[in-house]
């Protein structure tokens, strides 16, 4: 624990890469957790789920969640299972989204586990689950949601979470302890989104942790729309199927929109359109429920959501990976890291007349970037792949701000924060943005490693940097 000094900070994930996000923030005998995510991708990255955590679970207070992507929700039922005694504190979107994210986390695992060692292709006798669906139930019990904009108390400490726009129920973080304001951006949206409302602006903070995803690169600025509808018809004229990866919130309901506008503007040919992933078909539901939250009128929801066939036994997922007529399926996970997409892929990838489209960002290491990088090969299930369809990023479907939009958004600051922690990006793309932060705002600015534990002196203290990080 800390001295009565001022808080300290330290960073247990979303340091050098864009999954696992964890910042513990302590003060006094206080230890309150921002965001409790799952490593993805690389298999020295995944890994670190496996590891001791680096304090004792029993010994944190509270956690508080940005949003319900697993990259930041998805150790929460281990977390539990290690222990952890109290409560999680989210958005009403947040928690609702958690509610089918959490459980279908655990049961993949689950089956990924059996389906190993099944067919022996794990390292691992027998191969086990990180934890399971019933692991990830017993969790929900301890979720706690808050309104937007409307501040809460926790020992001592003052939280308000304030509309990010990334996903349904994603909020910026402020947290106020030991005097000192910490605001942590979670994932930054995009402010001309279709389908989510803007970032709310912040006007200060005494340190501020901003995420980096594109903190190198702006977005394609043209419509997706434009984009996809070429790709479909060329696909649908050769005879194949497209098959989308895409995140099961946000993403799906996003291209659910889209498909739906072209195929009524007479864009595309009306091919039938699928959603092979339970938890997507449940996001889309509660997205009808939080009409406060999005763009989307209900008369929108309707028709675009409605234009789908959902998929959600096990016999029917398996009969549409078969079905040789043309279609669109879109299916979870984004990067092709578990889920029903590895079926679709192993069935659809060897074939050149197919498609697959990724429409959002891919973490290093991923199937998704090894497939976008041009690999003509990938390992699915122990087994090797043939890459011969045709491959598509569409990047612009992204739900996150681009450089531009991040500093921007930054710019809206009143008082420039002490220190501004850059994290939640591959090296590059913090770095970046970093080098930007400090070229055209002046800000103090660091780059924080995995583990780095920083000092937060109230703001009557002088500051002292983490040296090694900031590169001095």
């Amino acid at each position: 624990m800390t001295a009565s000094g001022g808080a300290k900070l330290t960073f247990l994930g979303a340091v050098g890469t864009v999954t696992g996000s964890k910042y513990l923030v302590e003060s006094g005998q206080r230890r309150i957790l921002i965001d409790c995510g799952l490593f993805q991708g690389q298999g020295e990255l995944r890994e670190r789920n496996w590891a001791r955590f680096p304090v004792d679970p029993k010994s944190i207070d509270a956690i508080v969640l940005t949003h319900a992507h697993l990259d930041h929700s998805g150790y929460i039922p281990l977390l539990v299972k290690k222990g952890y005694p109290g409560s999680i504190h989210c958005t009403d979107g947040t928690s609702d989204l958690c509610s089918i994210l959490l459980p279908d986390s655990g049961f993949l695992q689950e089956r990924d586990a059996e389906y190993a060692n099944r067919h022996g292709f794990s390292r691992h006798k027998p191969a086990l689950p990180l934890y399971t669906m019933q692991d990830a139930e017993r969790s929900l019990k301890r979720f706690v949601s808050h309104e937007f904009d409307r501040s809460f108390e926790l020992g001592g400490a003052k939280v308000r979470l304030r509309r990010a726009g990334h996903i349904l129920g994603a909020a910026i973080v402020e947290l106020q302890i030991d005097e000192t304001k910490i605001v942590f951006s979670g994932d930054l949206g995009r402010p001309a989104s279709p389908t989510m409302l803007p970032p709310r602006q912040i006007e200060d903070a005494d340190y501020l942790v901003v995420e980096s995803t594109y903190g190198d690169r702006r977005h394609d600025q043209r419509s997706p729309a434009d984009v996809m509808a070429p790709i479909i018809n060329r696909t649908a004229n050769r005879g194949g199927s497209i098959i989308i990866a895409a995140f099961a919130v946000g993403r799906v309901q996003e291209l659910l929109y889209y498909i739906y506008q072209m195929k009524q503007a007479g864009e595309i040919r009306d091919l039938p359109l699928f959603v092979d992933s339970p938890m997507a078909t449940d996001a889309t539901s509660i997205y009808a429920s939080h009409l406060t939250e999005h763009k989307l009128r209900s008369v929108d929801i309707r028709a675009a959501f409605s234009s789908a066939r959902y998929v959600r036994d096990v016999e029917d997922s398996k009969a549409l990976v078969f079905n040789p007529v043309p279609k669109i399926v879109i299916s979870a996970s984004g990067m092709a890291t578990g889920g029903r997409i590895l079926h679709h892929l192993k069935h659809l990838a060897a074939d050149p007349r197919n498609t697959i489209i990724f429409s959002g960002f891919q973490a290093s290491g991923t199937r998704g970037a090894l497939i976008l990088a041009g690999a003509d090969r990938v390992s699915i299930h122990g087994e090797d792949v043939p890459i011969r369809a045709e491959v598509v990023d569409l990047p612009m479907l992204s739900a996150h701000a681009d450089s531009l939009e991040i500093m921007d958004w930054l710019r809206g600051f009143q008082r420039a924060p002490r220190v501004t922690y850059v994290t939640h990006g591959e090296p590059l793309a913090a770095q970046t943005l970093r080098g930007n932060i400090e070229s055209e705002l002046g800000w103090n600015c660091v780059v924080p490693g995995y583990g780095d534990e920083v000092a937060l002196p109230r703001p009557d203290h002088r500051y002292v940097g983490l040296e090694r990080a900031n590169g001095r």
